[in-house]
């Protein structure tokens, strides 16, 4: 018997996180997963065509952001102020995509990446909201690998 391609998108909920030294890796939301590139214009003197060509060139990754409710814990915090203070504390990730089974279906590494800004809760007396933090990872090289 043979299995059948799947033809359902994947859903967006289903994902987990994982960061070199990092014991708490549970978010509520990924962004960033984004590579882009520039262009270059280059011409000869000999060419021909009175337009120019279009090579690549430098590629851009993200920066990934992350957001979780915030715990009793502070290792992002950590991270950030190991930055701050001149550490070269720059680490290595994977943003995973689960099917519903629970199974890695894709598999989104990050390399070289520290975080750039991190960002509090907005705190509001009267508000019902989970308290959530984010941070900011700038990231040098983002690959896709499926599982």
């Amino acid at each position: 018997m043979s299995v059948q391609p799947r033809i359902d998108p994947f859903r967006n909920f289903n994902f987990r996180l994982e960061i070199d030294n990092l014991t708490v890796a549970a978010f509520s939301e990924v962004g960033g997963l984004t590579s882009d590139g520039d262009t270059v214009d280059y011409r000869t003197g000999v060419d021909i065509p009175l337009t120019a060509r279009k090579l690549p060139g430098l590629r851009r990754n993200g920066p990934v952001t992350l957001k979780r409710g915030v715990i009793k814990d502070s290792s992002l915090w950590d991270w950030y102020r190991n930055i701050a203070t001149g550490s070269a504390d720059r680490r290595n990730g994977s943003v995973i995509l689960m099917d519903e089974a629970r199974n890695d279906v894709l598999r989104w590494n990050f390399e070289n990446a520290w975080p750039n800004k991190i960002e509090g809760p907005a705190l509001k007396a009267m508000g019902n909201e989970v308290a959530v933090e984010s941070v900011e990872l700038i990231v040098e090289d983002i690959t896709l690998e499926v599982a």
